[in-house]
């Protein structure tokens, strides 16, 4: 079964290198960092210096994260989860050292932290270290002298984090929708394959079969009555040629079937099986938007007929709502039902229309298929 793609690996698939100015929606909000930078130039000397060295490089830190997961990813092909945790490490390490120059005010950087954590961890280990900072936060306000003890930096690292929570929550339906539109695009495809086979074996299928019937039927005359024959052969040349039209048509997705065509074609097909026809030579009372069904059921019917039935005559029945294709043969197989190709692609024609499909014995033995619109 397949799994919903992750925001992880969301962001590791199909990666393009880093914009020129894509580090910009991360350096924005290095603004906070004014607070921790404005405590450290109260100081002179070198704490002053080492002050600033640190705040620049956390922030340097803090943008080249950015940079750094979209060259390598953060999938399962990407940075490994140690390797990130090492990461959050050394940027906690610098907050550590910044503790001297700019003192409560170096927890700013928490947030930081608890931010990249909520976007490149797992969600577990991330609520983990958000909750280890948060504490470590409020703990040392309140045992650290001098340090104030207003809960500000706790608030801000929950929210902070609860904000990337959030986007990265609306990031993650994003990935899966674009993953759910790509399967369903890939399904369309499918069914178009599906579609264009049924429809490529319903015509071929009808064709080659008629043509085998009437190669046969030449080869036995070829001697007895050559005039025959040859009019049989001729006509296999003309089937050839209309499979083949068929099949150009049926590629160029604007083939559709003519019931008169189709009885045409049943008829000429029987014919040459000698199997005695009934067909109607009427269609004046089926509607123009049963035709086509109905055409698809003397091809597949007549196809059967002549392929498996073994008879000596064929009936087909056709009224407003309902065509029968009926023969005197040997009858449906034990457990057969439609279970032939041409058969299971009828019957979903048939769904797609609102009919049903009935396969079974004829009033006095051979083989019964129908189609019947409506209730």
């Amino acid at each position: 079964m397949k799994t919903p793609p992750t925001l992880l690996d969301g962001l590791d698939r199909d990666r393009p290198g880093p914009g020129r100015w894509g580090w910009l929606a991360a350096a924005i909000w290095l603004f906070y960092l004014s607070q921790p930078f404005e405590e450290i130039l109260q100081h002179h000397g070198a704490t002053r210096v080492m002050g600033l060295i640190v705040l620049f490089l956390f922030a340097l830190s803090y943008i080249a994260f950015f940079g750094w997961i979209r060259w390598v990813g953060l999938g399962a092909g990407g940075l490994p989860t140690w390797q990130r945790l090492v990461y959050l490490a050394g940027m906690l390490a610098l907050c550590f050292l910044m503790l001297p120059s700019a003192g409560q005010k170096a927890l700013t950087c928490l947030v930081y932290i608890a931010a990249i954590a909520m976007m490149a961890l797992d969600v577990r280990i991330a609520v983990v270290i958000v909750a280890l900072l948060l504490g470590g936060a409020e703990l040392s306000m309140r045992l650290v002298p001098g340090w104030t003890d207003d809960s500000s930096y706790g608030f801000a690292i929950f929210l902070g984090a609860l904000a990337v929570f959030g986007l990265r929550r609306a990031i993650q339906r994003s990935i899966e929708l674009n993953a759910t539109r790509k399967d369903m695009a890939e399904l369309a495809v499918q069914e178009e394959r599906n579609r264009f086979a049924r429809d490529l074996h319903d015509i071929l299928g009808h064709s080659l079969t008629v043509i085998t019937v009437k190669a046969e039927l030449a080869g036995k005359l070829i001697e007895a009555n050559p005039g025959r024959a040859a009019a049989e052969v001729a006509d296999v040349e003309s089937l050839a040629r209309a499979a083949l039209a068929d099949v150009r048509a049926a590629v160029a997705g604007y083939r559709e079937l003519s019931l008169a065509g189709e009885l045409v074609s049943a008829r000429a097909a029987l014919q040459a099986a000698e199997i005695k026809p009934d067909l109607p030579t009427a269609m004046d009372e089926v509607p123009e938007e049963n035709r086509e069904l109905f055409a698809w059921v003397v091809r597949e019917g007549v196809t059967n007929v002549v392929r498996h039935s073994g008879a000596k005559r064929c009936t087909i029945r056709i009224n407003a709502t309902q065509i029968e294709v009926l023969d005197d043969g040997k009858g449906p197989t034990p457990g057969g039902g439609a279970s032939g190709h041409g058969l299971v692609g009828l019957r979903e024609r048939a769904d797609q229309a609102g009919a049903s499909l009935q396969v079974g014995q004829a009033p006095g033995g051979g083989f019964r298929l129908a189609v019947r619109v409506g209730p």
